[in-house]
């Protein structure tokens, strides 16, 4: 069973390999890659999971699978498709995560968004490499792959 779940797991990950060569993202190397949290494999999975969701509308508490908004996105993703906990609000997602230095960040953590301090979080995304992330933006927007705009951010990792 373990020889068939490492087959698996190799091959899920040359597929999200090639589908990132394809958009242009560099998948990441393993030695940039933190030992805590999540599994790289569970990473690259829900940068897979993320970018399938591309199109769905943006809806206020949304979260999906037909529309999400940022953290229903999120916990869509970690939650319902890949089965890790994470709280609904991006506040919560950021206070449950492990924090981490923009360094130590690698395809499918989560990129928070805040005002003034980490106590205002008011958006999330998942990393997709790159400087890039998948996010459900605002209404009238729908889930995109879009380069992060600003600086105040910091990165997260699902625990």
């Amino acid at each position: 069973m373990r020889k068939r779940q490492r087959h698996a797991a190799r091959a899920l990950l040359a597929a999200v390999t090639a589908v990132l060569c394809l958009t242009g993202v560099a998948p990441a190397r393993p030695a940039q890659a933190a030992t805590l949290g999540v599994s790289a494999t569970i990473s690259a999975q829900a940068v897979v999971v993320a970018a399938q969701q591309v199109g769905k509308p943006y809806v206020y508490g949304a979260s999906g699978p037909a529309a999400f908004d940022c953290s229903g996105l999120t916990t869509y993703v970690y939650r319902t498709r890949l089965h890790q906990y994470v709280p609904r609000t991006a506040q919560q997602q950021y206070d449950a995560s492990i924090h981490l230095a923009r360094s130590q960040i690698r395809q499918g953590d989560l990129v928070f968004f805040y005002e003034g301090s980490v106590r205002n979080v008011y958006h999330v995304g998942i990393y997709a490499g790159g400087g890039r992330i998948w996010h459900a933006p605002h209404t009238g927007a729908r889930v995109r792959l879009a380069t992060i705009w600003t600086n105040v951010w910091v990165a997260g990792r699902v625990a």
